[in-house]
């Protein structure tokens, strides 16, 4: 059996691996020209830490994480306003929980292929009917099944499925990532995140290994649409919050280094189309104010090439596939447009209380849990479980 896979991101290396261990011919293309450097931190837990438990690389994931002692929120004096150590949240979920740069989490997975994984960068699909690719460089592939691994913005989907204004919920915010050399900085973040404490907007810094200090942006706005320079832009959202974070948009990079895109969902009605699949966000983009992108796209990975496997056609492993994934997708989703944004980016002072209180009572015993429960939910069945 052949697999074809658009897309060399997390999804698609995890599909590509999963389905290499069951005896599949795997060929992955990707647009880019090489592997992205561009990316958050996470807190990698929940349904993709257990896929890629049970795909024998939680070693793997300890050796790529980074090292982090605890999370603080500073006011615009560069106060801190919350502390919380990190072992909390790792006593929370039974130390099933990693930090780590998605752009490492991405070569963990790339490195754990062997050399009969074909990867190939700048290329991506011109057509696809039925179990034929036509690709870019004018080559055609025949295959068994075609994954659209190829992120939020997926040409896949738009090819078989549809415009992306179809699927994609804009959630009204856009971000920003990317990565600086400044030692005044580092040394004030090391093994930490700190997190601006700010109304309708976020800036978080981590130290990262190497010395380098990386930033995630977060800002509220009513226009979907892209600046055509992300670099200006974090500067005009992101000046006048204090030293630090001047620092920090000061040493943003030139454009082309910088990760910019919209916070949204995408909410499609179906995943499968004849042996053409989505996985990951091509499919069910959470967002990034849910938390789980990264773990969600490794778990339905992992659950896709389970069903492929154990099935008695494609057909009927997509179909079941789709059929015991979408309930976990549609309960993120909506958890994260009922409760996680203003969580996550309040809107008013007396949200911004209500969190830090929130964080504060963490120290009480007999809270920690259930308040762990709101950040760190675990809306799903075991991934063993539901793959079997």
């Amino acid at each position: 059996m052949k697999a074809f896979i658009c897309g060399a991101g997390i999804a698609g290396l995890a599909l590509a691996h999963r389905l290499h261990h069951h005896g599949w011919e795997v060929q992955v293309v990707d647009h880019a020209p090489g592997p992205r450097e561009q990316g958050y931190m996470i807190d990698f837990f929940g349904p993709g830490y257990e896929a890629l438990t049970a795909m024998g690389l939680r070693p793997n994931l300890r050796r790529f994480a980074s090292s982090v002692d605890s999370f603080r929120y500073i006011d615009s004096r560069g106060r801190t306003t919350v502390s919380v150590d990190y072992t909390f949240f790792a006593r929370a979920l039974d130390g099933e929980i990693a930090s780590i740069m998605r752009p490492a989490l991405e070569r963990m997975l790339r490195e754990s292929l062997t050399d009969h994984v074909d990867i190939r960068y700048g290329v991506t699909i011109d057509r696809i009917s039925d179990d034929r690719v036509e690709l870019s460089d004018g080559t055609a592939v025949e295959a068994d099944v075609i994954v659209g691994a190829d992120g939020i913005h997926s040409h896949v989907r738009s090819l078989v499925f549809g415009p992306e204004r179809t699927y994609l919920r804009y959630l009204g915010m856009h971000t920003g990532a990317y990565v600086f050399d400044d030692p005044v900085v580092f040394e004030q973040v090391r093994g930490q995140f700190v997190l601006t404490e700010t109304l309708n907007r976020q800036l978080g810094l981590y130290g990262l290994a190497d010395g380098r200090v990386a930033v995630f942006a977060l800002h509220r706005t009513d226009d979907a649409r892209l600046p055509e320079d992300p670099r200006e832009a974090l500067y005009r959202t992101f000046t006048g919050m204090g030293d630090l974070v001047e620092r920090a948009v000061a040493n943003c990079p030139p454009p082309e280094a910088v990760y910019y895109d919209q916070v949204a969902q995408i909410d499609a009605s179906r995943w499968t189309d004849g042996r053409v699949a989505l996985v990951g966000d091509a499919a069910y983009a959470v967002s990034l104010i849910a938390g789980q992108g990264a773990s969600l796209g490794i778990a339905g990975a992992y659950l896709l090439a389970e069903r492929l496997h154990a099935a008695g056609s494609v057909q009927e492993g997509l179909a079941d596939y789709e059929r015991r994934w979408r309930p976990v997708i549609r309960a993120t989703q909506q958890a994260a447009r009922d409760r996680v944004t203003e969580w996550f980016l309040p809107t008013s002072s007396v949200k911004l209380l209500a969190r830090r209180w929130g964080f504060r009572a963490m120290r009480v015993p007999g809270l920690d849990r259930l308040l762990a429960g709101t950040l760190f939910p675990k809306n799903h069945r075991n991934i063993a479980e539901l793959a079997r």
